[in-house]
């Protein structure tokens, strides 16, 4: 699934979170993702409390996430920020995610302040409920099965605003520093005011590609702004598959480098960098190079427009001195996400479909794995009981051609492997679900 992110009235971290919570996203699991950061309680409490509510921005209705924090305006340098996301008991993809959307919000603020980021302080958005802001909304994408975020154009609006060092230019300077880095595209906003904040240029510019993708949308999430303008103060998050051009495949581009001295201890690390900056699938394969020394080629999918963060991330990240860049083109199959109920809660699963019709049903890994540590039980139980919950959803679902394809296939288990075709329709090869997924294991995406 893809997610793009329409913004007529800008973007905050609250407003995002409306937009997950208003696409889907339980707002328990929201507060369950905050107490697993183990944040240290007050006198009175947790110190920070979510609600969620429905609101009208002019005509359209919304949902209007609230994040209340009792502690106020704490300093923290990212050190202190990344001990405490790196100690939180999340997925390693949310974690490393919201290390990222920090360590960035870091160089922008140091390099708006002439400091260095070891000595940046955090102030507003070093608070406890940017904090919540950030890990939530990577925890949500993780949840929605998002596995690829766009965003339009950044509408900025002028003005003043008043900071911890006092009252500053909009937008404001961090926030034009991280559009900056990554060339957002900006246009002028309906009116004045605040409508980009740091947190949400932050989230925008580390987790997000600027563009508008062709998608079949399947669902919106309205999220609602705190503040009134005199147009609808929201963000719309449409949620979908991308569409692809099934004649032509997909263009994409293979970055590839030949290596022989480098600890192999350290493949694993550049390839989570790899991934993390967008990579679409890395891989090693072992050669033999000059003066007969083993060595390994490293490969790279992405697409194109990637090609020059993946190439330097390669060249800064590994010892090799030189990538090799060539395009290829990829013939997909259509696949969406859905939700079926097991004995250990609900569980995302991948519908594989060519041609309109569904092919296969495979559970998705990473959420197997949350769920087993959830319950502390075997992945394998979790995969097997999403794997059978999937292919009965989707065997009532499927075209008639293929439930009798699947009863036929049933048949001859039942009659071992004896052929059973009843007289009355033919039998026709091939027209079943396809497959049972593989072992539990990564998701293939060659």
């Amino acid at each position: 699934m893809i997610g793009y992110l329409d913004l007529p009235s800008g973007i905050s971290g609250d407003m995002f979170l409306g937009c997950l919570v208003d696409a889907g996203w339980p707002l328990a699991e929201l507060q369950a993702t905050i107490h697993r950061l183990h944040l240290p309680p007050t006198p009175n409490g947790p110190g920070w409390a979510i609600r969620a509510e429905p609101v009208m921005r002019g005509p359209l209705r919304a949902t209007l996430v609230t994040v209340e924090a009792a502690e106020g305006h704490v300093h923290r340098h990212l050190a202190d920020i990344r001990q405490i996301i790196q100690a939180a008991d999340l997925p390693t993809a949310v974690r490393e995610a919201a290390i990222r959307v920090f360590t960035r919000l870091a160089h922008a603020e140091a390099a708006v302040h002439g400091v260095s980021v070891e000595e940046i302080h955090f102030h507003e958005v070093g608070a406890l409920d940017a904090i919540i802001d950030i890990v939530g909304v990577c925890a949500g994408l993780h949840a929605l099965g998002i596995r690829r975020l766009y965003a339009g154009s950044v509408p900025l609006g002028e003005g003043w605003t008043r900071s911890a060092h006092g009252p500053i230019p909009l937008p404001a300077p961090a926030t034009l520093e991280l559009l900056a880095a990554v060339q957002a595209p900006t246009r002028p906003a309906p009116g004045p005011g605040e409508l980009v904040t740091p947190t949400g240029a932050a989230l925008l510019a580390e987790l997000a590609t600027f563009g508008q993708p062709p998608m079949a949308v399947q669902r919106i999430g309205l999220g609602a702004g705190r503040k009134e303008f005199d147009w609808p103060n929201l963000a719309r998050l449409w949620l979908g598959e991308e569409i692809r051009s099934e004649s032509q495949g997909t263009p994409l581009v293979v970055l590839e480098t030949n290596i022989d001295d480098m600890n192999p201890e350290l493949y694993a690390a550049v390839s989570r960098q790899l991934f993390a900056h967008g990579a679409l699938d890395v891989w090693t394969t072992p050669i033999q190079m000059k003066k007969g020394r083993p060595g390994v080629l490293l490969s790279v999918l992405a697409r194109a427009e990637q090609e020059k963060a993946l190439s330097t991330l390669l060249l800064r990240e590994s010892t090799t001195l030189g990538v090799r860049v060539y395009g290829v083109r990829r013939h997909e199959a259509q696949r969406h996400l859905e939700m079926v109920e097991t004995r250990f809660g609900p569980v995302p699963v991948k519908v594989k479909r060519v041609g309109g019709e569904v092919w296969g049903v495979k559970p998705e890994y990473d959420a197997c794995v949350d769920v087993a540590e959830a319950h502390r039980v075997p992945v394998r139980l979790v995969y097997e009981a999403a794997l059978a919950a999937g292919q009965a959803y989707w065997e009532t679902r499927v075209p008639e051609t293929q439930n009798l394809a699947a009863q036929d296939k049933k048949e001859h288990m039942d009659h071992d492997s004896q052929t059973s075709i009843r007289p009355d329709r033919p039998h026709e090869h091939g027209d079943h679900l396809r497959g049972s997924g593989p072992e539990p294991g990564h998701p293939g995406r060659g």
